[in-house]
């Protein structure tokens, strides 16, 4: 049997996109300052929980609630039914603060637990399904697979030990080739999809507990990197429905974007 494991994580997350002609000598930069994670390089396969007619991230994109995304998630590239995956809650709070709870379970476990309220053993986490009850019935026991998204991605955490800094748990991921797709929404059916960004750009994400440091902005003001509004799940939603979507510049003030 697996072992159900609980993770929850509160963090400022801030998107850039950059050109991928930048992305070799961004890195080099960035080296100074972080070292790849123990598994820097993944594939990513996500799949949302929505209503049929989106109505949960509509929801989010409305302000409306905690701004819930609600997702199945693996690292593995060609996964089988009895690989572990993660199931995660992301929420915002009112200061647009991201919070996310995980367990893991088999994909088939999670998928009963969404659709149906089915609690399998492996999922022993009484608060996370708590909250999963809770948005079901708020979506009227309708949830169900709906946008799946891969993508490839990088992994850099920060040096333990910066000169004139302290240690802030700093990660950079940069993910490229996003590709989505809305119907045979499974993570046995391959990685093929839709493109969700231009060929020539990637995301990059810094996740931290707080502000970025001077190391960091200095980094980012000499690729004239601005902070990005920008959801995956989103921006794969828009195009889906045949809607424009583009990232936008964010506010200072403002909380950052998340997916």
């Amino acid at each position: 049997m697996k072992k159900t494991i609980e993770i929850s994580f509160k963090r400022i997350e801030t998107k850039y996109i950059v050109a991928k002609d930048d992305v070799k000598d961004l890195i080099k930069d960035l080296k100074e300052y972080v070292v790849e994670d123990d598994y820097p390089t993944s594939t990513i396969s996500n799949i949302y929980f929505d209503t049929e007619n989106f109505d949960v991230i509509q929801d989010a994109l409305a302000k409306q609630h905690r701004r819930e995304k609600i997702r199945m998630r693996t690292y593995i590239e060609k996964p089988q039914a009895d690989s572990p995956v993660f199931l995660e809650v992301k929420s915002k709070d009112e200061e647009g603060i991201g919070h996310k709870f995980r367990l893991v379970a088999t994909s088939q476990a999670i998928i009963n637990l969404m659709t149906d309220g089915t609690v399998d053993h492996q999922i022993q986490d009484p608060d996370l399904v708590q909250e999963i009850q809770r948005l079901r019935k708020r979506y009227g026991h309708r949830l169900e697979p709906r946008m799946f998204i891969y993508y490839d991605r990088l992994s850099l955490k920060e040096k333990k030990s910066i000169q004139g800094y302290p240690y802030q748990k700093i990660r950079v991921t940069i993910d490229q080739n996003l590709v989505f797709r809305d119907q045979a929404v499974s993570l046995f059916d391959g990685k093929k999809g839709e493109p969700l960004l231009e060929d020539d750009f990637v995301i990059m994400e810094i996740k931290a507990p707080g502000q970025e440091p001077k190391w960091l902005k200095d980094i980012l003001e000499k690729y004239g990197l601005v902070k990005q509004k920008f959801s995956k799940y989103s921006c794969a939603y828009h195009k889906s429905q045949g809607l424009d979507y583009a990232p936008r510049p964010v506010q200072e003030t403002v909380g950052a974007a998340y997916v």
